[in-house]
């Protein structure tokens, strides 16, 4: 069992700790760590009475071949608009990782990542999907979807295996799912924001053009990735643990011809699924939210147990105040990637930023991240106020923080 840590703020309504004395504590599964992770934390909600929105399950999708990895329907969660936000939509894309062979497919597909068999029925809508103004001050009225994640391939992919009786149809998922919509009222959008943590994150800048020309022109539209910017950046042994993961999910689940076609031509599909390679060649406003120490990659692509079998990194990768002075400078040279590879990208004034010096992974959908009394900010704006500032066009919005340890606004994430 892992023990995970959350620093400062109080869940299910039992206060666990302070900022003086330390951390929160939960017990979770090595599975529940990971999924957690990627998925905002909804079990471990600060809210005391969240939505609950029931699961529609797409019903055309079969016959367009929009299944899931185990050839179930796709799926989604929808609260209707009202008032002033009856005519905007909102589509947060799920996140929960990749499946990059075939044994780690098969194993997917028997879960709630890759079957609808096993979702749940009714999920919680937190952070940026409340539907309470106090908790979602620009977008607790709008029509909110979250569409779920079955297909291991940021819904991107175009392939089978029928010998695994695997279906790989994250892009017909994808294509099914925004036509339901559409003949729900998406078409007549005045206001679209399509938005998505981690695996999701990253599907959102895979797709952010192709939702744009869902719409007419007169229709706004923007983008929003949480925890989706994963760098191409060797791990602690100089291997290329997330570039051969990528790999593997293109070449098994036949993404290529799915990649913006700016990039594959001049690009090889791997490198056209990191979104440092696509995002300055976006056309459609995106806002990109990351923390610069990203938990999920510190511990799955930077520094995961197969490229430190001497487990020099192991209390580090878990406790970011284990690291050794030597490990920080590693990681704040991580950091440094990441400003780098968004230079270009935050010098067009249609972009927003918002990335902070945590140990975090997606602060989008966790309330106690999106909006609330001790939320994590950076000049005093929380993640909420800076993503209404720009999608509204309020102000212009490129928050980028000092150097860890500077912030003492951060909901770090801490495992034993």
């Amino acid at each position: 069992m892992w023990k995970l840590f959350l620093l400062g703020f109080v869940v299910a309504g039992l206060v666990l700790g302070n900022e003086a004395n330390g951390y929160f504590e939960f017990n979770v599964t090595e599975l529940d760590r990971i999924e957690e992770l990627e998925f905002g934390f909804s079990k471990f909600s600060s809210n005391f009475n969240p939505l609950m929105v029931g699961l529609t399950l797409i019903r055309g999708a079969g016959s367009k071949g929009a299944v899931c990895l185990d050839g179930t329907l796709p799926g989604y969660h929808l609260h209707r608009g009202h008032g002033f936000g009856a005519n905007s939509w909102l589509i947060q894309l799920e996140g929960g990782g990749w499946c990059d062979n075939i044994r780690n497919c098969v194993y997917r597909k028997k879960s709630r990542r890759g079957s609808s068999n096993y979702m749940e029925k009714q999920i919680q809508f937190t952070g940026i999907l409340s539907n309470k103004a106090q908790e979602n001050p620009d977008f607790f009225n709008w029509n909110r979807v979250k569409l779920r994640y079955c297909d291991g391939g940021s819904f991107s992919g175009d392939s089978q295996n029928k010998a695994a009786r695997l279906q790989f149809r994250g892009e017909k998922i994808w294509r099914a799912a925004m036509e339901d919509l559409k003949a729900k009222g998406m078409r007549n959008a005045k206001q679209a924001l399509l938005s998505g943590c981690s695996a999701g994150g990253l599907a959102v800048i895979l797709r952010c053009d192709e939702f744009r020309n869902l719409f007419s022109r007169y229709t706004k539209v923007k983008c929003l990735s949480d925890a989706g910017l994963f760098l191409d950046t060797p791990d602690v042994s100089g291997g290329h643990t997330i570039r051969n993961l990528y790999n593997g999910v293109v070449q098994l689940q036949g993404v290529k011809n799915n990649l913006p076609h700016l990039c594959t031509n001049h690009l090889n599909p791997t490198s056209c699924f990191f979104p440092q390679n696509l995002i300055s060649q976006m056309k459609t406003p995106l806002f990109i939210v990351n923390a610069a120490y990203d938990i999920w990659q510190i511990q799955s692509s930077i520094a995961p147990p197969s490229a430190d079998p001497s487990g020099y990194w192991h209390e580090c990768r878990l406790n970011h105040g284990r690291c050794t002075p030597a490990q920080i400078r590693f990681l704040q040279g991580f950091r440094n990637q990441m400003l780098r590879a968004v230079t270009g990208f935050s010098k067009m004034k249609k972009n927003g930023l918002f990335i902070n010096s945590c140990f975090s992974h997606c602060q989008t959908e966790r309330q106690d991240t999106w909006f609330a009394d001790n939320s994590p900010v950076i000049h005093k704006k929380a993640v909420a106020i800076a993503v209404g500032d720009w999608y509204f066009d309020r102000a212009e919005v490129k928050l980028i923080d000092c150097p860890y340890p500077c912030d003492r606004s951060c909901h770090n994430l801490v495992f034993r």
